[in-house]
């Protein structure tokens, strides 16, 4: 039986987190895999450094699972084709097998799998550079109109209910619901205590 470490990256607050997880977990139920650990980044897939991330490689070579599953590589990477290589065949070398739930094709198995490891990470950093600029080009033209940039900060009140409510049900979501506020600000204020 395998035993699976969940990695799951938003690139912003506002994304779920949780809609990746739940399939995630219902594609290891169905391939009968123990899930050892999920571990949860939110932060932009072209940071070579992001917590988790760092922290199930460190898991990796202490044997502490036999199989990572991604929902696709743009999620488990976008620092370009070198970096993906690399991370992969780092897993490989320590009989850690990967996949992506979305990408069928895509796994350490495969009997194409650098070619499509090559193919695809090259077309998730392309794709990260499309939308940084595109992104850039958007705030310039905000600034021009004279907008103000970015989301509120969130207030000490609001920080202070955050963790009360979170005393008191134990989840981010049910917390970010009732508040009305990102989960990703609850995640913030719960877990780096912001």
């Amino acid at each position: 039986m395998k035993t699976a470490a969940l990695y799951v990256r938003v690139s912003t607050t506002k994304q779920e987190a949780e809609n990746q997880l739940l399939e995630l977990h219902e594609f290891c139920s169905k391939s009968n895999w123990v899930v050892f650990k999920e571990y949860v980044d939110i932060i932009s897939g072209s940071e070579d450094s992001r917590p988790a991330f760092d922290e199930m490689f460190r898991e990796a070579h202490q044997k502490k699972f036999n199989i990572v599953l991604f929902w696709a590589l743009d999620r488990f990477s976008r620092s370009g084709t070198r970096f993906t290589i690399n991370k992969l065949s780092e897993l490989e070398s320590l009989d850690v097998a990967w996949k992506s739930y979305s990408e069928l094709y895509f796994d350490s198995v495969g009997q194409f799998k650098d070619v499509v490891l090559s193919i695809m990470a090259t077309l998730a950093k392309l794709e990260r550079e499309k939308i940084s600029e595109r992104t850039k080009l958007g705030l310039k033209r905000a600034r021009k109109e004279g907008k103000k940039l970015g989301r509120p900060k969130i207030s000490n009140y609001h920080k202070r209910k955050i963790k009360e409510l979170y005393e008191k049900y134990g989840s981010m979501n049910q917390v970010a619901k009732e508040l009305e506020v990102s989960y990703g600000s609850v995640f913030n204020v719960i877990k780096k205590g912001l």
